[in-house]
């Protein structure tokens, strides 16, 4: 069954400020959600703000009806007119930038924002391991969600659901760009600074409240509602919550967003983790929400519960307090949460706790106070302000990374190049994502450039695309364009070429194309057909402007469309095919209906630009991602490769002129068969891309950037997109083994860095100890530039596998030539632990440890070992219940949900086996107890080997149907004597679930 994973998207405005204040006085007083105005009201103590926070709460609470109560748990919260509550939307996207909302009277349809700064993509603002430049930034971003807000509250709500701290472990993965890092410590603490940016400085009251996202084991759109997430506790607590501990341990974030998919068989929306561990991790009230339309996956998709009302209590009693579902209208919701509370799934303690939440948050954004808090005289002055604008340009410049400088061709000299040729199909444009705003204004490479060098030099700008005409060879007629609007359907009409039957065709990455047309400027587009060309660029929640050509052996291509779905009957045709009907009518079909094209080249882009650049002094190749085309929320990508096209133009432009620059544009790592000399790489960098790019390319700013995720070779390289045990499987720089493209931190300099005379502050320290690390850098170049110091540890003795090296501390510096600075790092001993399975708890190992100092994971500079006086693991004691899912090793398993309400169980479905290592046996363990469950209707056995899954078997304990997967029962076996230190395995057969055991 397939079901909207987010509201709909089916319309799309675009406001400026000054229109939502032409329209703001009608729309609030006809829908009854304007502000509520000054009366005898104010004197609730609620209003008081020098009341403290829970007593406020306590009041407003308090005059509630159970009815209200539950209202404010949606994500439309409707005003009270008795108590002059206004209303209060929940929810602004704002990754980088204050981007859209909402309209819910415009059908919930998306309005973009158009005066807001739109700064470089979240993985681009983390690629300058920058914390205070991102705090300012975040700060900027707040400052203009609420000039949004003062315009229009109903609209623009000062929850927003921003930063993404999900870690990158798969570059794969759509929503690449909305992420940080695929290092925990590196996302988190960008994620600190943007969100704390976000919230202001006020000790009490909040700027805007952010919410993190997406909790968690979230990193794959194929699927993503109804897979499970297989998280190991170790990769559970070291890794994918390890981000969202540190963003909530700083108060950096209000709460946090569930993801769509499941963990360990649960979905996220009613893991327990949410209320037990993330409030935890702080002493503020923390406001959690559903995803758009999440609540409802839990019956709809996942299928977890039959009934709405009970999954509705579990999603409250998990510890998520605001409901994104039913667009405006939290009717439905409360209904459903009333039946909850008939039939005695929640209480109106339960309803009371959340609403809590959610209150203190309303409260120290000031939408109770009378003057509305510090923040509320932030107003329109702020967006797109000159600051902001110089702020954006800073970024956009310290987020480039220079992968690659062979040639030593960069910087160029704009006094040694009167002439510039700048090519390549991202030249002159400069795209937004999806959760990016709608840029107020846009410099492209080629403007920064031009700018740059002024009137008096010759800068050439060519696209490099090919334009071709697409001839039927079945009917001899071209397909054509036949107006620019929906109705207008392309057809395959024209006898003779004209530039209507024209297309200027793009590979954008691996073989996904678009064709623009010649005449009209407009892309084919179309839900399976019949097609138009009405689109001004790929774009919407289904980007339907994406096209793969299939060459065949005679020499004519079959063009596939590869856009996403609208129309439930194609859902099942798994080959969709451009075909042509006898009367010229354009369509879809199978492969083995499509037509033959037979494509002829009007004019070759790549001669054109290998002519401009043959006549230049230097070029400069624009390439990329467009950030809807291949790849992108609900779509993972399975190739990493650069379009062919634009490979062939890179390698055709270097061949002409030796002084060429290749910038690279995307929202994630990407591979090229033959690897420019001189690489630079920018994200989507926003409005002062172009700029930055020129500020970068012609030495006015010094490059500094770094990647925040290893680029592989390749996809080959790569794990199953579905495996999220990075230990197991050697995902990220900390566990893989191979050769990378570029490593993790890695990034170059028009400045060379020396790094010394490294100290630590002891040589060795308790496990309750700080340790301190100086290290003096030096500038040895000729220019100024920035250096980003990296301190990595390697644990040189574990029980356990380890990391080859993790990052543990950062800094960014600024360097004259010849100027030295002692950079001083501090890391607790507590960094340092890790999850102990076989006692379910923290650990700081007696180990000892290197602590590794330099410019990149693969480039260490200097290092020094100390030794760490923690604990030493002692053998495994299973004379006492284990978890089963806390092994040391295990193959053909899965981790599932031991009850809906809690714990984790393992899964066996078929053979499999668990190891648990390092476990001593005494005389007296002869008995195996194991709690099971067995709904397959067939009997199962779990055998107990000792050292190997093939080793010596001591015993064998039956499992029996017990009907129901949730329905527990003991079995037990007799276990032959074996005395000593062995490695224990569990070895399966049949289809079962073992919550936890003992041997004794």
């Amino acid at each position: 069954m397939r079901v909207p994973l987010l509201p709909s998207r089916r319309s799309s405005t675009r406001l400026t400020s000054a229109t939502i204040v032409a329209l703001l006085a009608a729309p609030l007083l006809a829908s009854g959600l304007a502000a509520p105005t000054a009366s005898a009201n104010n004197d609730y103590p609620f209003r008081d703000p020098d009341l403290a926070l829970d007593e406020r709460i306590d009041d407003l609470l308090g005059r509630l009806t159970l009815d209200e109560k539950l209202g404010f748990l949606h994500q439309s919260q409707m005003p009270i007119p008795r108590l002059d509550v206004p209303y209060f939307k929940a929810g602004t996207e704002a990754l980088h930038g204050v981007a859209w909302s909402n309209d819910l009277d415009n059908n919930w349809g998306q309005v973009l924002a158009t005066d807001a700064t739109v700064f470089p993509q979240a993985v681009g603002l983390a690629s300058t391991w920058d914390t205070d430049l991102i705090n300012d930034v975040g700060s900027a971003v707040g400052d203009e969600l609420r000039a949004y807000n003062s315009l229009d509250p109903q609209l623009w709500g000062l929850q927003a659901w921003a930063p993404v701290v999900d870690p990158l472990r798969d570059p794969r993965w759509g929503r690449n760009e909305e992420g940080y890092s695929e290092d925990p410590l590196l996302a988190g603490e960008i994620g600190t600074a943007y969100g704390s940016g976000l919230s202001g400085d006020d000790p009490l009251y909040l700027k805007v409240a952010p919410v993190i996202k997406h909790y968690f084991g979230y990193n794959k759109e194929a699927d993503r509602s109804v897979s499970s997430s297989n998280l190991p506790p170790r990769i559970r607590k070291e890794y994918s919550q390890a981000p969202f501990r540190s963003v909530i341990s700083a108060d950096a974030a209000t709460g946090v967003m569930a993801s769509y998919n499941l963990v360990n068989g649960r979905p996220t929306h009613v893991d327990p983790s949410i209320d037990e561990d993330i409030r935890s991790w702080t002493d503020k009230d923390l406001y959690n929400v559903s995803d758009a339309w999440g609540p409802h996956a839990v019956t709809q998709a996942q299928f977890y519960f039959d009934e709405e009302d009970e999954a509705y209590a579990a999603v409250l009693k998990a510890g998520l307090d605001g409901f994104t579902v039913d667009e405006s209208d939290p009717s439905a919701m409360k209904a459903t949460l009333h039946s909850a509370l008939d039939k005695g799934y929640i209480t109106e303690d339960d309803v009371d706790t959340a609403v809590r939440h959610v209150l203190s948050i309303r409260f120290r954004l000031g939408h109770f106070d009378p003057d509305g808090g510090p923040y509320a005289d932030i107003g329109p002055e702020v967006l797109n302000s000159a600051e902001h604008q110089a702020l954006n340009r800073r970024t956009a410049a310290d987020a480039m990374v220079l992968l690659d400088n062979g040639a030593e061709i960069l910087p160029l000299d704009p006094d040694e190049t009167p002439s510039v040729a700048v090519v390549g199909p991202l030249h002159d444009t400069v795209f937004t994502d999806f959760y990016g705003g709608s840029m107020p204004y846009e410099v492209t490479p080629l403007d920064g450039i031009a700018d740059r060098l002024g009137a008096h030099a010759d800068v050439t700008g060519v696209e490099g695309l090919d334009r071709v005409t697409l001839k039927d060879s079945a009917t001899g007629r071209y397909l054509t364009a036949t107006g620019a609007d929906p109705e207008d359907l392309v057809v395959a009409s024209d006898a003779s070429p004209s530039a209507a039957s024209q297309w200027d065709v793009n590979d954008w990455m691996a073989d996904y194309s678009t064709l623009r047309n010649a005449e009209n400027g407009k892309y084919l587009s179309g839900a399976f057909g019949p097609y138009t060309t009405s689109s001004d660029e790929p774009s919407g929640w289904y980007v339907q402007q994406q096209f793969r050509f299939e060459e065949q052996p005679d020499g004519t291509v079959l063009i596939q469309y590869v856009g996403y779905e609208t129309n439930e009957s194609w859902w099942w045709i798994p080959e969709h095919y451009v075909t042509v009907a006898p009367d010229g009518s354009v369509g879809t079909g199978s492969k083995a209906d499509a037509a033959r094209f037979v494509p002829e080249v009007v004019s070759d882009g790549v001669d054109a630009a290998v002519d401009a650049a043959g006549q230049a002094d230097a070029a400069v190749v624009v390439v990329g991602s467009h950030p809807f085309v291949y790849g992108r929320e609900n779509h993972d990508r399975t190739d990493l490769a650069l379009g062919r096209s634009q490979q062939e133009l890179v390698d055709a432009v270097t061949a002409a002129n030796p002084n060429t620059v290749v910038v690279l544009e995307t929202s994630y790592p990407t591979t090229f068969d033959n690897q420019p000399e001189t690489l630079l790489w920018t994200t989507h960098a926003g409005s002062e891309t172009g700029n930055a790019v020129a500020d970068v390319v012609f030495g006015d700013e010094n490059p500094a950037g770094r990647l925040t995720q290893t680029w592989y070779a390749g996809v080959d390289d790569l794990p199953s997109i579905d495996d999220f045990d990075i230990v197991k499987s050697g995902w990220t720089y900390m566990y893989y083994d191979g050769a990378p493209l570029y490593p993790f931190g890695h990034g170059l300099s028009y400045s060379t860095f020396d790094y010394s005379n490294l100290k630590t502050s002891g040589t060795s320290v308790g496990g309750d100890g700080a340790i301190r690390v100086s290290v003096d850098v030096t500038n040895t170049g000729d220019a100024a530039g920035d250096e980003v110091v990296q301190l990595y540890s390697r644990q040189l003795s574990s029980r356990d596998a380890t990391a080859d090296k993790q990052l543990r501390a950062f800094e960014r510096i600024s360097l004259a030539p010849g100027e030295t600075k002692t950079v001083r790092l501090e890391l607790d001993a507590s960094d340092l632990a890790r999850w102990d399975v076989t006692r379910d708890r923290w650990v700081v190992e007696s180990s000892e440890y290197e602590l590794l100092v330099g410019s990149s994971s693969a480039d260490i500079r200097q290092q020094a070992t100390v030794r760490v006086k923690g604990e030493t693991i002692p053998a495994r004691n299973l004379s006492k219940p284990t978890r089963a899912e806390n092994f040391d090793d295990y193959a053909g398993v899965l981790l599932v949900d031991e009850s809906k309400e809690r714990g984790t169980a393992v899964s066996a479905e078929g053979d499999g086996w668990i190891k648990f290592g390092d476990t001593r046996l005494g005389a007296n363990d002869s008995t195996f107890t194991a709690r099971v469950s067995n709904a397959s209707g067939e009997n199962g056995s779990i055998q107990i080997r000792l050292g190997s899954p093939t080793g010596e078997l001591v015993g064998t304990a039956e499992v029996t149907s017990t009907g129901d997967v949730y329905e527990y029962v003991t079995t037990t076996a007799s276990l032959s004597a074996s005395r000593g230190l062995h490695d224990v395995y569990l070895v399966f057969n049949g289809d079962f679930r073992v919550a936890d055991f003992t041997i004794g």
